[in-house]
C-alpha cells in the first residue's frame, strides 16, 4: 500500500479585514480578569490580573504600553464597573457588549479563549457597545435604583407587621386600608406601649377611616403574647429605619438634580400648573417637587402625557438622560427599549414577531403607564382599550407603551410641550375606518344604514 505524501503547504486561514487594530478584549470575573491584545504588541499577548485597585491600574498601564485605544468587555453583573471607571480615567474607549452577542463557538470555553474571542470580534468591527448614559446621569441612576431596593425592603417589613398582628389575631390590618398610615401606626405604638383595651385603642382611629368604631373594637380584640409583641416591636423599628433611609436618599437625589444644568429657562417658560392642587407626597413618592426638576432638565413636561407620572419621567431621565442623539431615530429608540416586533424570518416567512425579552427599566415604566390608561377618556385610553379588545391585555400594554415611547422621544428630542390635538386627526381617521367597516358588515347582512 502506497502512502500519499503530505503536501508541504499549509492551508491558508482567511481572516476578516481588521478595522480596529488597536483593540483589546477583557474577560471579567469576580477575583481576576484576563486581557488579550494583538499578538504583535507583546511577547505575552494574554495576561491575567487580579481585581484589586492597584492591579487594575497596572493593567491599564500595560494596555497603554501596548498602544491600545479601544477595549471591549462584557457587562457581567457589577464587576465591570470599577474596571470601566479606571480605564475611562486613562482615556480608553471602552464598550460594553451584550453576552448574547459574543457567544463563543461550541467547544472549549476558558477565560483565555473568551478574552481572545472578544478582542478578535472587536478588531474586525463585529461588536456594538451597549448604551450607557453620561457619568453624572449614572450617579443619579444608582441612587434611584438604591432607593427602589429600600422601598422593596420597607414593603417586606409591612408584611412582617401584618404577620405579627395575625399571630395575635388582631385583624386591624384587614379593617383599615393602610396599616402604616396615621391610624395603624398610632394603634401599633399604643400596643407596644402596653395598652390592651380595644375600646381605648379604637379611639385612636382617624376620622377619615370608613370602618365604624364597633368593627375596629372587634378587630383589636386578640391574644397579646409576649413573643409576638417582641417581633412586632423590632419589625416596626426596622420599617421606620428604612423610611428614614428613603427620606435621606430623596435628599441626596435632589442635591444631585440641582447640580445639572437646565435645558429650559423657567422664568421664560414656567411649567404648566398641575391639574390637582399641591399636596403632600403619598406612598413611595419622592419627598420634593420632582415634576419641576424633570421639566427643567428634560425641557418638556412629560407628565402632561396621559398615564405618565413624575416618577416615570424620572426613570426616563436617570436611564437615558436628556440627550437622545445616540439614537438615530425613534425606531432605534423603540428597538433599544424592546417594544417593537422582533421579526425572525426564514425562507421568506415570518417565524416569530414577538418582542425581544429583556428587563429595560424604561420599558417597564412605560408598560406600567400604559396599564394605567384603562379608564382614561383620552385618545391614548381609547387606543389601549381598542388594542385590548383585539389582542388581549399583554399585547395591548406593549402596543400602548410603544406609542408612549414614540411620544416621549419626539417631545424630549425637540423639547416641545405635549399637545393632545395631534391625536385629533388620528381619531378622525379611526372613526372613518370604523364607519366604513360597520357599513360593509351591514351590507353583507342585507341591511342599509341611514345616518340619524
Amino acid at each position: 500500500m502506497v502512502k500519499k505524501k503530505k503536501s508541504g503547504r499549509k492551508k491558508a486561514i482567511k481572516y476578516l479585514h481588521v478595522l480596529q487594530p488597536n483593540s483589546a478584549g477583557i474577560d471579567i470575573g469576580a477575583t481576576e480578569i484576563y486581557i488579550a491584545v494583538p499578538e504583535d504588541r507583546s511577547s505575552k499577548p494574554v495576561r491575567r490580573f487580579d481585581t484589586f485597585t492597584d492591579d487594575l491600574h497596572d493593567a491599564a498601564k500595560w494596555l497603554k504600553e501596548c498602544d491600545i485605544e479601544s477595549i471591549a468587555m462584557e457587562s457581567t453583573g457589577v464587576y465591570w464597573i470599577p474596571i470601566f471607571q479606571i480605564l475611562d480615567i486613562y482615556g480608553f474607549e471602552v464598550i460594553l457588549v451584550n453576552a448574547r452577542h459574543v457567544k463563543n463557538v461550541p467547544g472549549r470555553k476558558t477565560d483565555v479563549i473568551d478574552c481572545q474571542w472578544l478582542q478578535y470580534l472587536h478588531s474586525v468591527g463585529l461588536l456594538r457597545g451597549s448604551f450607557r448614559p453620561a457619568q453624572d446621569i449614572c450617579a443619579v441612576r444608582s441612587l434611584l435604583r438604591h432607593r427602589n431596593n429600600l422601598v422593596k425592603a420597607a414593603s417586606s417589613h409591612i408584611q412582617h407587621l401584618q404577620k405579627s398582628l395575625t399571630q395575635m389575631n388582631l385583624q386591624i390590618h384587614n379593617v383599615i386600608s393602610d396599616i402604616t398610615g396615621v391610624t395603624g401606626l398610632a394603634i401599633i405604638d399604643a400596643i407596644l406601649a402596653g395598652e390592651r383595651n380595644p375600646k381605648i385603642l379604637a379611639e385612636l382611629r382617624d376620622p377619615r377611616i370608613k370602618a365604624d368604631k364597633k368593627t375596629i373594637i372587634k378587630s383589636l380584640t386578640g391574644d397579646f403574647r409576649s413573643e409576638h409583641i417582641f417581633t412586632l416591636k423590632q419589625t416596626l423599628q426596622s420599617y421606620r429605619n428604612y423610611r428614614q433611609l428613603i427620606q435621606d436618599c430623596d435628599g441626596e437625589i435632589e442635591n444631585h438634580l440641582n447640580e445639572f444644568e437646565s435645558s429650559i429657562n423657567l422664568d421664560d417658560a414656567p411649567p404648566i400648573p398641575p391639574s390637582t392642587p399641591k399636596r403632600k407626597p403619598k406612598g413611595n413618592e419622592l419627598n420634593f417637587d420632582l415634576r419641576k426638576h424633570m421639566y427643567r432638565l428634560l425641557g418638556t413636561d412629560l407628565t402632561q402625557i396621559d398615564g405618565i407620572s413624575s416618577l416615570t419621567a424620572h426613570v426616563i431621565f436617570t436611564e437615558i438622560g436628556p440627550d437622545l442623539s445616540k439614537f438615530k431615530n425613534v425606531k432605534h429608540f423603540c428597538s433599544w427599549l424592546g417594544l417593537c416586533p422582533n421579526n425572525k424570518i426564514s425562507g421568506g416567512k415570518i417565524l416569530s414577531s414577538h418582542t425581544r425579552p429583556g428587563t429595560n427599566r424604561v420599558a417597564q415604566a412605560l408598560r406600567i403607564s400604559a396599564n394605567s390608561l384603562w379608564n382614561s377618556k383620552s385618545y391614548l385610553g381609547n387606543y389601549f382599550r381598542r388594542m385590548r379588545s383585539r389582542h388581549g391585555a399583554p399585547k395591548a400594554i406593549t402596543a400602548t407603551a410603544h406609542k408612549l415611547a414614540r411620544v416621549v422621544y419626539h417631545l424630549v428630542k425637540n423639547q416641545k410641550l405635549f399637545d393632545d390635538t395631534i391625536f385629533a386627526e388620528q381619531e378622525i381617521n379611526h372613526q372613518k375606518r370604523f364607519e366604513k367597516r360597520i357599513i360593509t358588515q351591514a351590507k353583507s347582512l342585507g341591511f342599509k344604514l341611514i345616518p340619524a
